[in-house]
């Protein structure tokens, strides 16, 4: 028979205990994690969210609590009443805060028994866990994990420093709806039909973009919200159909205060880890962080930067590179130190990783061990090219001995995604990325706009209210209302910027549209009508009328913030009840079906 609580009160919890508290009389609940059975004494390794805390139950001192002691089970739940006692030398254990003390019961309560879980909780080495699937199916058991435990007390943690970052500067935390009007403006709207209003539907938001700047119309000059946004969109290893951002926004502001925010609350969060990043952070346009690394989001825990060798191949018979180079596309390389020792097997994985970013081949160059005045070169391109162009390709990618240059060539879009990639992809099977350093950098003047080279049209590098660079506007003016110079926009910059840790964007953000007539301008360059951009904008062209001051801001993911102070790359492991890589819940099973009668009462068929 199972026991009550009754009026019995938790002293403690299962990681608080210490030298100082030998003697006291306590009482601690949690969960059995494990039990050891040696006869007269009973030991139980008892947890909760706190820690870990062994307990004994002798025979001689505790008959009763004993015998119940024998029938428990791990995630049983229980309380023990106790004295705390030192361990004996040769018994204390180092690997836990409380390992010096021991509980030696002298009452023991069962609340609840458990079934046998489906998986073992705590194993060593994360290679050896259950299946993802299996322990998100099971979410509430997966939960119990200290290392999973750590991340979401991390996340909580991280939140709370935002708050106390912003409400520190002055900033109002101000919420906004959940239920919008679909204004679709990236990805795929989360559609909600309205019972009253039937045949009418909201939008769930993909993130308060407009609402906070309204926010700055009405006056309310420094705003944040920890807001949760919904994307229905193909999902990767850290993108969720469901996600908090932090979302902030400041008036009669220009970039660079809105940057000293953005440095200013990563630096105050990153503290959580003991992690002290530079009060500036260093600063790279969008164009160079493609030159140097082909991505606008580089790592810069390692080299390994991109080298261009168009211009010594512009001379070139070789066709595959010489029609490269005429259509405007380029040649790049990455050099990776002492790798002259990759196997054919190697070098045939990496041109099958290129070949998934649109790249038709990967050549390489090996640059072996001096022979007496020359340096030996084994190259892929030898027949083709000859020894002294791959000699003279070596040294202008600044290859040393024993080195391998790996080359590819193609549209600038696509030798920067292959080549940006493969920097990446390289880095990690070499162990080339020191995992203890955190570099830090705010990427700046992005592309406002982008080709979609199937339909001819522009569309919004960033979203529609992002400002152009004022040095940009006449450019911006130009290629919007004159068709024969529409070509214009692709070379208009926006103030837009990212921030990057290590790799991951972690916040990105612009100074906003301000004056209704560029906002029209941008909606024209959109292929957007004046009565398109009314009936999804109106109320937002409307307030612009009332006078709009200039703003800015930026939103960060809480989650992806949160891999880095965790040191996860799986965006599921700081939430704590993700959905799996095809959106569903398993878990809840979810999605489900719904009655027919509530279709009905919403007016909607499923066809």
């Amino acid at each position: 028979m199972l026991d009550t609580l009754g009026s019995l009160e938790r002293s403690h919890t299962c990681g608080e205990l210490r030298e100082a508290q030998v003697g006291e009389s306590v009482v601690l609940m949690g969960w059995v994690a494990k039990k050891r059975d040696f006869g007269v004494f009973t030991f139980i390794d008892l947890r909760d969210r706190h820690g870990l805390t062994q307990v004994v139950v002798s025979e001689e001192t505790a008959s009763e609590a004993h015998a119940k002691a024998k029938n428990l089970r791990g995630e049983f739940v229980i309380a023990v009443k106790g004295e705390v006692v030192s361990r004996a030398d040769g018994t204390r254990n180092a690997k836990l805060a409380t390992g010096d003390v021991e509980i030696k019961v002298s009452e023991l309560l069962i609340f609840n028994d458990a079934k046998v879980p489906p998986f073992q909780l705590e194993v060593a080495g994360s290679e050896n866990l259950a299946s993802e699937d299996t322990r998100l199916k099971y979410r509430y058991l997966d939960l119990r994990r200290a290392a999973l435990q750590q991340n979401i007390i991390m996340r909580a943690k991280a939140v709370k420093a935002i708050r106390e970052y912003f409400d520190g500067r002055g900033f109002l935390e101000i919420e906004t709806p959940i239920l919008l009007k679909s204004t679709p403006e990236g990805a795929r709207d989360f559609i909600v039909p309205s019972r009253i209003h039937t045949g009418k539907f909201f939008a769930l938001p993909q993130s308060p973009q407009i609402l906070k700047q309204i926010t700055m119309i009405a006056g309310l000059d420094r705003y944040y919200q920890i807001a949760r946004c919904f994307r229905d969109e193909d999902l990767r290893a850290d993108r969720q159909p469901e996600f908090t951002q932090l979302d902030m926004e400041m008036s009669f502001v220009n970039r660079e205060q809105v940057y000293r925010e953005m440095e200013g609350m990563f630096n105050h969060v990153l503290k959580l880890i003991g992690v002290d990043l530079p009060s500036e952070w260093p600063r790279m346009t969008y164009a160079e962080a493609m030159r140097r690394y082909g991505s606008d989001k580089p790592d810069l825990r390692f080299g390994m930067e991109l080298q261009d060798l168009s211009e010594s191949l512009k001379e070139t018979d070789f066709a595959p590179f010489a029609d490269t180079l005429k259509a405007g596309g380029e040649i790049k390389a990455i050099v990776v130190k002492g790798k002259a020792d990759y196997s054919r097997k190697q070098t045939d994985e990496l041109q099958e990783f290129v070949r998934r970013y649109g790249a038709g081949a990967l050549a390489w160059i090996k640059v072996g061990t001096a022979s007496g005045s020359e340096r030996v070169l084994n190259s892929s391109l030898t027949k083709v090219l000859g020894e002294p162009k791959i000699e003279e390709l070596a040294s202008k990618a600044g290859a040393g001995e024993g080195d391998a240059v790996l080359i590819v060539a193609g549209k600038k879009s696509v030798v920067a995604a292959a080549l940006g990639a493969l920097r990446n992809e390289v880095a990690r099977r070499e162990n080339l990325i020191d995992r203890s350093k955190y570099e830090c950098l705010i990427v700046t003047e992005f592309p406002m706009f982008e080709h979609d080279e199937e339909t001819d049209t522009y569309v919004a590098a960033h979203h529609p209210f992002t400002s152009p660079m004022d040095e940009d506007l006449e450019l911006f003016r130009t290629g919007v209302n004159d068709p024969s110079q529409h070509h214009l926009l692709g070379q208009v910059r926006s103030k837009a910027y990212d921030a990057v840790i290590n790799g991951y964007e972690c916040a990105g953000g612009s100074i906003r549209i301000h004056q209704q007539e560029v906002q029209a301008l941008n909606f024209k360059a959109l292929g957007m009508s004046p009565e398109s951009a009314r009936e999804r904008f109106g109320f937002f062209l409307d307030a612009l009328e009332y006078g709009t001051p200039p703003h800015g801001g930026f939103a960060a993911g809480i989650e992806r913030t949160c891999m880095i102070l965790c040191g996860t790359e799986n965006i599921r492991d700081v939430m704590a009840f993700p959905k799996t890589a095809s959106a569903q819940d398993l878990m809840m099973d979810s999605p489900g079906e719904v009655d027919e009668s509530q279709l009905k009462e919403l007016g909607v068929k499923v066809t």
